[in-house]
């Protein structure tokens, strides 16, 4: 069914490999053994690289209050107030949607299922706390939805309009409203009038089974738009302080939820209201070798793939996580690649015309005298989402360690 929710998460597909084992050496033997042994995707024994990721301890997640009230991005009055609470993404979601209808009496929140919680719980318990004006299902049309948020954000400056589109995977319909009339409309009133209120959220991204139409990655398509600005959070703090900020920013913004993390990350959350920057990027780990730009789900993958390079090549990696991908930080990035000369971009869509593309494309324009390799990109096959082939589309740590390998060795 096309509205279905996603309720459980397949192990990720991993690859028996070592530090000299090419990726093509190593598929042949997993496919077969697949195909003769198991009709479904799971790791093989003795994976070396590919093991499925332990949130719980990954060092991009803020795992206690103390490295939560850390992060210099909060302001003075949230750290020292020292209070967090232990939530997941999509209860971080919740927290800022109940803040932002709860601190704006003209926002509202709208959308399919909105009112009974939303298929993946983002919105659960709103319409009991703010009514049935403020917090309302539409009907199963994206056009309708998005055309009815512009018109609401536009109709006063101080209307804030927070639309759901239930999978990011059905935004297209609404394509002709948001490229030609949300990103354009400050523009078309001379900026007498605008639809900035307009916040777009949609989950996004792999979740292990969703194939066709509940895995895309669609940010890409937005990120040719002037007048758009596109936002993917890695975890609960990052959300619920940039959903904040996107609502309260008043340009139209796309916030794309990776779906795969509403529940399996889970940080130390503060309790109270904050916002993070938005068009700026975070530098997740130091290093002096090699640089490495992602954003969403796969900078879980980068994580592991950067200790394997520390350990079996003694590489040290700089991961830098883009949060805004449109438009992005540029001056953090160049800034990194000047210092460590090398480069490698990672995303889950697919490779043409992704935002690797266009990154590498600035990197080498702005840090061509500093680089010693070619700009990587580890990104989706240009192939549709397949059932049981996801987590071979998808980046895996093999593809990001071969990568950072390859770029080395140049």
């Amino acid at each position: 069914m096309r509205r279905k929710a996603l309720t459980s998460i397949l192990q990720r597909v991993p690859l028996q490999a070592t530090a000299t084992t090419s990726r093509s050496q190593l598929l042949p033997s997993v496919v077969i053994a697949s195909s003769q042994q198991r009709r479904y995707s799971s790791h093989p024994p003795n994976a070396k690289l590919n093991q499925p990721v332990q949130f719980n301890t990954s060092t991009y997640l803020s795992h206690t209050t103390s490295t939560s009230l850390a992060n210099p991005e909060l302001s003075s009055s949230i750290r020292s107030a020292g209070n967090t609470t232990r939530q997941n993404l999509y209860q971080a979601i919740n927290s800022a949607l109940s803040t932002a209808l709860d601190t704006d009496e003209r926002a509202i929140l709208f959308g399919e299922d909105v009112a009974f919680g939303g298929v993946f719980r983002c919105s659960s318990n709103l319409l009991d706390k703010f009514g049935p004006d403020r917090v309302f299902n539409t009907p199963l049309n994206e056009l309708g939805i998005i055309g009815f948020g512009i018109g609401y954000a536009s109709h006063h400056h101080a209307n804030t309009a927070i639309a759901e589109i239930q999978f990011g995977d059905y935004v297209f319909p609404a394509f002709d409203q948001i490229v030609n009339e949300a990103a354009k409309y400050r523009y078309r009133g001379a900026s007498e009038f605008n639809c900035g209120g307009l916040t777009i959220r949609m989950p996004v991204m792999g979740v292990g089974h969703g194939a066709l139409y509940h895995s895309q990655s669609p940010e890409a398509f937005f990120s040719h738009v002037p007048g758009l600005k596109v936002v993917v959070p890695r975890g609960p703090v990052q959300a619920k302080g940039l959903l904040l900020a996107s609502i309260r920013e008043r340009n139209p913004v796309i916030f794309m939820e990776p779906k795969i993390l509403y529940r399996a990350a889970v940080e130390e959350v503060p309790v109270d209201e904050y916002i993070l920057p938005l068009e700026k990027a975070e530098v997740l780990s130091k290093g002096s070798d090699i640089t490495i730009i992602s954003y969403g789900t796969p900078l879980y993958t980068v994580e592991l793939a950067a200790k394997a390079a520390k350990e079996t090549l003694g590489l040290s990696v700089e991961v830098i996580d883009l949060r805004t991908v449109y438009p992005w930080d540029k001056e953090t990035v160049f800034e990194s690649v000047k210092k460590t000369g090398r480069c490698i971009v990672v995303h889950e869509a697919p490779r043409g015309s992704g935002l690797g593309g266009e990154i590498a494309a600035c990197v080498q324009e702005a840090c061509f005298l500093s680089l010693e390799a070619p700009v990587g990109r580890v990104t989706g096959w240009d192939v549709h989402m397949g059932l049981i082939f996801e987590q071979f589309n998808v980046p895996d740590v093999v593809r990001v360690y071969d990568t950072i390998k390859k770029t080395m060795e140049y």
